[in-house]
């Protein structure tokens, strides 16, 4: 009698999962990441191979998080992955920056003139060097 509602949890538990990952899948596109990561590397022509590795992405990230698989890369793998998840998430960040033009608007209130460009530098340096501090006192 209980199979049953294991059951259930199962299936609503995978659709809940496939309409979370279809909505930011959705979100990614319309935010236009993807396009732009096309654009700026001159690499159009491959955008369904970009879509396809960012669906791949989300899917096995999602697998190896309920099932809580490792990988044993080492130092070397994990520096590897530091790197691709941190382009990722600047990735993110720069996207969500430019949708809701937040540096223009925090320049006019901030009365800036001058220096905006090493202000925009400093908020990447300042991410990177976090990014660096918080893996290497993790490992």
């Amino acid at each position: 009698m209980i199979w049953w509602k294991e059951l259930l949890m199962g299936v609503t538990g995978l659709c809940s999962g496939l309409a979370v990952a279809g909505g930011l899948f959705a979100l990614i596109i319309a935010l236009g990441v993807v396009a732009d990561f096309a654009d700026r590397t001159h690499t159009a022509r491959y955008i369904l191979w970009y879509e396809d590795a960012v669906a791949a992405g989300g899917i096995l990230g999602n697998l190896m998080s309920v099932y809580a698989i490792s990988l044993p890369l080492g130092s070397l793998g994990a520096g590897v992955f530091g790197i691709f998840a941190g382009v990722f998430v600047g990735a993110w960040a720069m996207a969500l920056t430019e949708i809701i033009n937040i540096i223009p608007i925090f320049a006019r209130r901030l009365d800036l003139r001058r220096g905006l460009e090493l202000l925009v530098l400093s908020m990447a340096l300042g991410r990177t060097i976090g990014s660096l501090l918080f893996y290497y006192y993790r490992f």
